[in-house]
């Protein structure tokens, strides 16, 4: 009796282990919410299930938010994050520190050399990188390869990393996945096992996979790439009209800068695709804008037009960036995937 007793403990013993989440390692002083001077058991517990999982969400995290969501008072919500923040060491450092701070960021290929030089070496990490376009430009043929990309070595242009896709217009296709990772010689079923796809229904519904994000990343730590396609096309269908502009790019912010802290704090790349509009008051010149207005535009680190150019082949132009002059690349999108243009190849 005493020998089951014993096995039973045993077994609980390992699936206790293997539910147990590990926090992503830090170099701060204390490892766990837990252990932050005046957070108990119960509240770290109310902490992560309100979705902060480690010190650094936690640090940035809204205190009055924070006070709402884990049922605890104003003050002791501000000391919480105070103390996050004190333990993170969340201070000003110098230029030469973040220098030695951006040598982490990695980059993607987008399997164009044309384009990866356009980006300074491929699509970013710790940034966000918005591709607008009218449809069949390219936005979401370019989600795809890079999906199947950060799967490849580091010499072959991808990070051995893992992908979250949040798809709000239904156009994510296994087929495709799967075509793109025979090109590349890799198992397609193993690429497709390591992609997490998220059908986001309206625009709340986008924004609670969003927040789901770091739980999905603690329990892959390997996941290197986010993708949402498209950012803007479920709150462009729900906020009609001028009333309710501001509300709809209120929560579009929420979500933009949701996205760059995961960025930063994961070393992820975030790859958005956005849609466009013609503005009838231009009368010379291309009249294509993209949605979301100035709030995309402010936040997203690289924008990228993308355009149908000659005999097939797709214009990527670089409209904003932060240290890369604007410019223009032409690719091809082949059954293969992503590729340079004959024109440039021929260079």
């Amino acid at each position: 009796m005493a020998k089951k007793e014993d096995e039973d403990e045993t077994v609980e013993e390992k699936q206790k282990e293997e539910e147990k989440v590990e926090p992503i390692d830090t170099d701060y002083e204390y490892k766990d919410i837990k252990d932050l001077p005046g957070v108990g058991a119960a509240t770290a517990s109310k902490i992560r299930n309100a979705g902060y999982m480690d010190i650094i969400s936690l640090a940035t995290a809204n205190p009055l938010e924070l006070a709402e969501i884990c049922e605890v008072g104003e003050p002791t919500a501000r000391k919480i994050v105070a103390e996050a923040r004190e333990a993170s060491k969340m201070n000003f450092m110098s230029g030469l520190e973040f220098e030695d701070k951006r040598k982490s960021v990695q980059r993607i290929s987008t399997g164009s050399q044309a384009f990866d030089i356009l980006l300074g070496g491929g699509v970013e990490t710790q940034a966000i990188t918005e591709c607008y376009g009218e449809y069949g430009s390219g936005k979401s043929q370019l989600a795809f390869q890079l999906a199947v990309n950060v799967q490849l070595p580091k010499e072959k242009g991808g990070l051995e990393g893992h992908a979250i896709w949040i798809d709000t217009e239904g156009t994510f296709r296994p087929a495709r996945i799967e075509q793109l990772a025979v090109a590349k010689n890799v198992d397609p079923k193993e690429v497709l096992q390591n992609i997490r796809i998220g059908r986001a229904y309206s625009s709340d519904h986008q924004a609670l996979l969003v927040d789901k994000i770091p739980e999905l990343i603690n329990k892959d730590p390997k996941i290197k790439l986010i993708i949402v396609d498209s950012m803007m096309a479920l709150f462009r269908a729900e906020y009609v009209g001028r009333g309710t502009l501001a509300d709809r790019q209120q929560k579009v912010n929420v979500v933009l800068h949701t996205l760059q802290r995961l960025a930063d704090r994961f070393n992820i790349a975030v790859y958005i695709t956005n849609q466009v509009m013609a503005r009838p008051d231009v009368m010379f010149g291309d009249p294509t804008v993209a949605v979301g207005g100035h709030i995309i535009g402010h936040v997203a680190t690289y924008r990228i037009y993308l355009r149908k150019g000659k005999k097939g082949s797709r214009v990527a132009k670089l409209v904003d960036s932060p240290s890369l002059p604007e410019g223009e690349a032409v690719f091809e999108i082949t059954a293969n995937g992503i590729t340079d243009a004959e024109e440039e190849k021929k260079k």
